[in-house]
């Protein structure tokens, strides 16, 4: 009777059993993973006794060892560094995944604080200089972690011949919500993400990552939740797409490099509603954005060196049968300058490419509300770039300095009634100028300080200067 009341029967005990079953597998598997490690371990130790006897050998310490194939110092800490990743990989502990392939987690909790002087559009992290308000102060002293990273990376099966690979970036530099601590609590946000197929000279990717016919980007510490020169001469959005890239020639010689893709055909506008996705002016042409590059590499003594050119090329329908061909003509190099030097960049020319970061973040201007029949539409023709010299005088420490802008051109644009931006602020040139100390005191802990200055020049004010001060300090994960 009990039994009924309860709705307890045979079928619960059935599936009780199942779980038994199930966790004595899984027992037999744990005990087979630890003898597998048991044995690695022994085997570890075994060649760490051949190389204390090799050493001895080599001093001439221990007769015994004679019979034991001596090996150079070269090979000696070849053996070494091979056996130390042995033992990382021992160490680690693996996280466990549904798919049972290797993952790993990654990351870098950073601590930044910064000293602004003048107005800035973000003080966590400044893209451009603002005209100060009324009774405003001289600046801020401000401290933040929403720049710390955190992500995942899992090593696929092979398929078809080609090696699968998987990642995901995410940081907590999303929006502040409107609660009393909500300046220091962010909401997570999506970085990148990625799927890669490689072949031995051929490799395809899907993802949202940076635009692969832009692929360099300025070194700091200080500005990770945005790649540096953001706004100022560096196209680095994050952008859906899918690219394949075909690389000729030899991994030990001069590399010709081929890649093309298709992105989606974004136009940096603001959402119109905060969970309901509508289309932006490039995604309302249903199709996709392209873009091609060429370009060449090489391993030198000194570090690798590369050289490439590119064309993105996409359409946009602003409605009324306002159509804007947004294009970009890019170049990017990275130079090792001898031991300690290398000097890397990018330069564009483009039109209507704000979605990339171009433009100072502008894609077009508008006569008056864009719902208006009337309402002109100019696209925004821009020019810039960034410029880098990297010293390395020892492995622990580098000294970086950068110099980028963006140029909108002002004899492109006419004289309205009224300017308004798709993308709710004013043109500007803007341009800006860093020079940052990086120390790495152990592989995964990070020190930094960088200057930072704004020149920002609305085509109506006068041109607005900010100064910032950044401190950081991370550790890796």
């Amino acid at each position: 009777m009990a039994t009924a009341r309860y709705g307890y029967g045979q079928a619960p005990i059935d599936a009780v059993a199942v779980q038994l079953r199930e966790l004595a597998a899984q027992l037999a598997q744990m005990r087979q993973e630890l003898a597998d490690s048991r044995k690695e371990s022994s085997d570890l130790r075994r060649q760490m006794d051949e190389m204390r006897a090799q050493l001895q050998a080599l001093r001439g310490d221990s007769p015994a060892a004679a019979g034991v194939p001596v090996l150079t110092p070269e090979q000696l800490t070849e053996e070494h560094e091979l056996l130390a990743a042995k033992v990382d990989d021992q160490y680690q502990t693996k996280v466990e995944s549904s798919s049972k392939y290797r993952v790993k987690l990654s990351g870098m909790a950073l601590f930044t604080a910064g000293l602004t002087q003048g107005a800035v559009n973000n003080l966590d992290l400044p893209g451009y200089a603002e005209e100060r308000a009324p009774g405003d102060s001289a600046g801020a002293l401000t401290a933040t972690l929403r720049q710390s990273i955190f992500g995942l990376d899992v090593e696929g099966p092979v398929w078809m011949g080609a090696k699968t690979s998987g990642e995901i970036r995410a940081d907590f530099f999303g929006a502040m919500p409107s609660v009393a601590d909500g300046v220091t609590t962010g909401y997570v946000r999506l970085r990148t993400a990625r799927l890669g197929m490689d072949w031995k000279n051929t490799s395809i990717e899907v993802g949202q990552t940076s635009p692969f016919f832009s692929p360099l980007t300025p070194t700091s510490l200080i500005s990770t939740a945005y790649p540096a020169m953001w706004n100022s001469g560096n196209l680095w959005a994050w952008t859906p797409q899918v690219n394949v890239t075909h690389k000729f020639g030899r991994p030990d010689a001069t590399r010709f490099v081929l890649q093309y893709g298709v992105l989606d055909a974004l136009t940096g506008s603001v959402p119109v509603d905060e969970y309901s996705r509508e289309a932006s002016a490039g995604e309302r042409t249903r199709t996709p954005a392209t873009a091609v590059r060429v370009g060449t590499e090489r391993t030198t003594a000194h570090g690798k060196a590369s050289a490439g050119a590119g064309f993105y090329y996409s359409r946009q329908n602003w409605g009324f049968s306002r159509r804007v061909d947004s294009w970009a003509a890019t170049a990017d190099w990275e130079l090792p300058l001898g031991r300690y030097f290398t000097l890397s960049g990018e330069l564009y020319r483009g039109r209507a490419i704000g979605g990339l970061g171009g433009g100072a973040g502008l894609t077009t201007l508008l006569s008056d509300s864009v719902n208006k029949m009337s309402t002109r539409v100019l696209p925004v023709e821009s020019g810039g770039g960034w410029a880098q010299l990297k010293i390395k005088p020892a492995q622990r420490w580098e000294f970086n300095a950068a110099y980028g802008g963006d140029f909108p051109l002002r004899g492109s644009i006419p004289t309205f009634p009224a300017i308004f931006s798709a993308e709710e602020y004013k043109p500007a040139r803007n341009a800006s100028g860093t020079a940052n100390i990086i120390y790495q005191p152990r592989n995964n802990l990070l020190f930094s300080i960088e200057y930072r200055r704004l020149w920002t020049s609305p085509f109506d004010e006068p041109q607005h200067r900010a100064h910032h001060i950044g401190i950081g300090a991370g550790i890796l994960f």
